[in-house]
């Protein structure tokens, strides 16, 4: 009897922390209806690069880049460190792309921003629907987990979205709960994750997690690969916060890793997932494969680089995993991986691109690659796409290899097969990952967005550019792109009749 009266006692508890949670942490939420219907939605694209495979970007690119409209998301404070102080960050960046619901006929787009806050917005108007506040600039791209089992409207369809650190906080303050859940019906908080210190300089959290039903997994900024509930009515009171229930949590580095790396071990990467393992990069230097039966990492490929990309699943079941120019001998650019070899023989080719420092960066590729898989039917060639800080796009053909070539890897000596180059051309400096989708590409970076389209004899043609500075992704849809800018604003681009 005691332990039925105890167990009642707590969740009542939980219960009311919830809605003074509501009533006294949430902020004031603008335009939202008492009651959403929520009947009649779907989730367009998720995700940072839309699906598991992280390979599925928007249905239709428009051919010109007109502005239909624009809006202002603000700017916001972010500490650098003690030593450096604060700087003051407008509009959003990488990885940053645009989250898309429709809800009947209206689409909607999910959007973090520098001035801290996650915005809902009407993606026919630009019209914020309401805003939830972090306690720093947002980073990264959220996920959007579709609850099927709950029947409350704040509970639905869930946000996953992670933030810096926080304006006030440093790396060894006791709490940083920056990575949290937002209802993406009503905007409120429904728990907030406290991020661990580690052994990594960081405690952000800039990845989108990978929701397996009711399971997430998400590799933070601390570099945990965390195994974790993301609904509400499993999270539990710890240190004040309503937390999500934490299944396992595994490091993604090793102790020689955070001398190397001065302990840059920071995991910014999104998982994918091919048949029943979880593939995450690591700052540290590592792709690892965790096996969702063995509930264990089970492989191991060692590049030595930061690596900041999400590793991106191909139609012939491989890997594509970009690697920046950071504590290697050799040249960053792209490893094709087959990891149904082990990882000394895995590598299906590499791709080097020139290195050429830019700001903080050394060289290499800091985004993901983008491919044509999902858009293909095997009628044409299989493309990626990647741009990187030497200030050109690069276009390979990711089943082919380029016959008699050889590349010098990021170790140097090692040498590897090559993909057959199809298109090169200078777009500037970026850390934004381009977009294939059917015959077009998008790619945004420090010196604009540029819209190409090619044919199926792989001749490319410049389509149109607008001129702005992008660090984050964009997104398509019905003819549109969606992409927010370091000058402020967020556009929505397309063919203005």
């Amino acid at each position: 009897m005691y332990q039925h009266r105890a167990e009642f006692l707590r969740k009542s508890f939980l219960n009311l922390t919830i809605l003074l949670g509501v009533f006294f942490i949430c902020p004031v939420y603008s335009q939202v209806k008492s009651t959403p219907d929520t009947s009649g939605y779907r989730l367009i694209v998720p995700t940072f690069l839309g699906n598991s495979q992280r390979n599925y970007y928007g249905n239709e690119a428009p051919d010109t880049l007109g502005v239909i409209w624009k809006l202002y998301l603000g700017k916001g404070e972010t500490v650098i460190s003690r030593r450096l102080g604060s700087r003051i960050w407008a509009g959003a960046g990488w990885t940053g792309q645009p989250l898309l619901v429709m809800e009947d006929s209206d689409l909607f787009i999910i959007q973090g921003a520098y001035d801290h806050h996650l915005k809902k917005i009407n993606a026919s108007t630009g019209k914020i629907i309401w805003q939830y506040k972090f306690d720093d600039v947002v980073k990264g791209t959220g996920t959007i987990w579709d609850n099927r089992s709950s029947d409350e409207v704040r509970n639905k369809v869930v946000i996953l979205q992670g933030s810096r650190l926080g304006v006030g906080n440093y790396l060894d303050s006791k709490h940083i709960p920056s990575y949290r859940a937002i209802s993406y019906f009503t905007g409120e908080e429904l728990w907030r994750l406290d991020v661990k210190w580690t052994e990594s300089y960081s405690r952000d959290a800039d990845g989108s997690a990978l929701v397996l039903s009711d399971t997430a997994y998400l590799g933070l900024e601390n570099s945990l690969f965390t195994k974790f509930s993301p609904d509400y009515r499993n999270a539990l009171i710890k240190d004040g916060m309503l937390q999500p229930m934490i299944y396992q949590e595994l490091p993604l580095y090793e102790k020689k890793d955070v001398i190397a790396h001065r302990g840059n071990i920071v995991t910014e990467s999104s998982p994918c997932l091919l048949d029943s393992v979880i593939y995450v990069a690591s700052g540290s230097g590592h792709v690892y494969g965790y096996c969702l039966k063995k509930k264990q990492l089970v492989w191991d490929f060692y590049i030595g680089s930061d690596i900041d990309g999400s590793a991106v699943v191909t139609s012939d079941s491989c890997l594509l995993v970009s690697v920046e120019k950071q504590y290697i001998m050799g040249p960053g650019g792209v490893f094709k991986l087959n990891p149904r070899y082990s990882p000394d023989s895995a590598v299906v080719w590499y791709y080097p691109v020139e290195n050429i420092k830019y700001a903080s960066w050394e060289g290499g590729i800091i985004g993901s690659v983008g491919i044509n898989d999902a858009y293909n039917d095997g009628s044409k060639p299989y493309l990626a796409a990647f741009s990187a800080i030497d200030g050109y796009l690069y276009v390979v053909n990711h089943k082919e290899i380029e016959t008699g070539k050889l590349a010098s890897g990021p170790d140097s000596p090692k040498k590897y097969p090559m993909p057959k180059l199809v298109f090169k051309t200078r777009t500037g400096p970026s850390i934004s990952t381009p977009l294939m989708v059917d015959n077009k590409i998008v790619a945004a970076g420090y010196n604009g967005l540029h819209l190409f389209m090619y044919t199926d004899s792989l001749e490319f043609k410049l389509l149109d550019k607008f001129n702005t500075t992008f660090e984050s992704t964009p997104v398509v849809h019905d003819r549109r792109i969606y992409i927010a800018s370091r000058d402020g604003y967020f556009y929505c681009l397309g063919n203005i009749r």
